[in-house]
C-alpha cells in the first residue's frame, strides 16, 4: 500500500507520517530529507527541482515491489507531482490512498511555521509569507483531507488509519 501524504509546509505531515509509519511498520519516505541530501551532497543548492522528487518516487516504488509499506510524504504542491504519486502505485499494483493534510486555522498554521524546530541538519524552512504565496494547484480528484487546526495528532493518524482499513477491503464480487 503505497500512502500519499501532501499539503503545505507546517500543517502536520512529517509528525502523522512518523507516526503513521511507526504503528503500521511501514516505510517513512520524506522528499525534504531527500532534498536536503543531495544539497549536502553538493550536487545542488535549493530549491532543488525534480531531483528529490524523482529519488522518492524511485524508492517508494523499491519498497512497494518488495511488498512493503510505503508512507511518502511531500508537499506535492503540482498536479504533476501528485500525479506521479499514483503512477508509482499503478505500476506496482498496489493499492493507493491520497491524503491532504491542511490546518485550517491560519493563526495556528503561522504559529507553527514560526515556531517549528528544524529535524534535518541545515535544513532552511520556509518564512510563513513563503508558505503562503507559494504556488499550491488546487485538488480535481477525490482525496482524505485531515485538518489538523485544533485536533490531536492520535485523532488525525487514526482517520488516516480508518481510511487504509477501507481501502484494504477487497472489491465485492460481481
Amino acid at each position: 500500500m503505497l500512502v500519499i501524504i501532501c499539503g503545505l509546509p507546517a500543517t502536520g505531515k512529517t509528525t502523522l507520517s512518523r507516526t503513521l509509519a511507526r504503528q503500521i511498520g511501514a516505510v517513512h519516505v520524506r522528499v525534504d530529507t531527500i532534498e536536503q541530501a543531495i544539497v549536502r551532497s553538493g550536487l545542488a543548492t535549493h530549491p532543488v527541482g525534480p531531483a528529490g522528487y524523482a529519488v522518492a518516487y524511485a524508492l517508494a516504488e523499491e519498497h512497494l515491489r518488495q511488498g512493503l509499506t510505503v508512507v511518502a510524504e511531500s508537499v506535492s504542491p503540482l498536479a504533476v507531482t501528485r500525479d506521479a504519486w499514483r503512477s508509482v502505485a499503478v505500476r506496482t499494483a498496489a493499492p493507493a490512498i491520497e491524503a491532504e493534510i491542511v490546518c485550517s486555522d491560519p493563526a495556528e498554521h503561522r504559529r507553527r511555521a514560526e515556531h517549528r524546530a528544524v529535524d534535518i541538519p541545515d535544513l532552511a524552512l520556509p518564512s510563513w509569507d513563503a508558505i503562503v504565496h507559494r504556488p499550491y494547484e488546487p485538488w480535481h480528484r477525490e482525496r482524505l483531507v485531515i485538518d489538523t487546526a485544533g485536533r490531536d495528532v492520535a485523532a488525525c493518524v487514526a482517520d488516516l488509519r480508518r481510511a487504509l482499513t477501507e481501502a484494504r477491503v477487497p472489491p465485492a464480487p460481481y
